[in-house]
């Protein structure tokens, strides 16, 4: 990945996993949101090293992370994972965190790549959830 312009602020998706974490990030006006690569999680620690190094090299000023809840809207055990995360975030990367429900983006997901006829590869699907929840939140800022 290339420095973006420092000048401006983006916002940054994540949907978070036990082994793959989808990214995407907003464009530079935050009207559109474009998946990036899929982290592989092999360690906490590498993935929190990774983490602050797309913060600064996006100029993330907010993120949004996805909270896992049950169907019924109950907390599970990803909930929990997702409030540690966002604190790390705010804490040490110095960006904004927004925790949003992400019940159904998997699985909406998993229905567009269908749709389309694309050969699902492992993190395809938590790329498209990622983008989905980071488009969902920019649309909402603009109503």
């Amino acid at each position: 990945m290339t420095k973006e312009n420092p000048s401006e602020k983006r916002i940054l998706g994540i949907d978070p996993g036990t082994k793959r974490v989808g990214l995407a990030v907003s464009d530079e006006l935050g009207v559109t949101a474009q998946g990036l690569d899929t982290y592989n999680i092999t360690s906490k620690e590498e993935f929190r090293v990774f983490l602050k190094g797309l913060v600064s090299r996006y100029n993330i000023e907010v993120v949004v992370l996805g909270k896992p809840l049950s169907m019924s809207g109950g907390e599970i055990e990803g909930t929990e994972r997702s409030r540690k995360l966002a604190s790390f975030i705010e804490r040490e990367c110095g960006a904004r965190v927004v925790l949003v429900d992400e019940r159904m983006t998997s699985l909406e997901a998993e229905r567009v790549l269908k749709e389309q006829g694309r050969i699902r590869k492992a993190g395809d699907i938590d790329r498209l959830a990622a983008v989905l929840l980071l488009q969902g939140y920019l649309d909402g800022l603009k109503r």
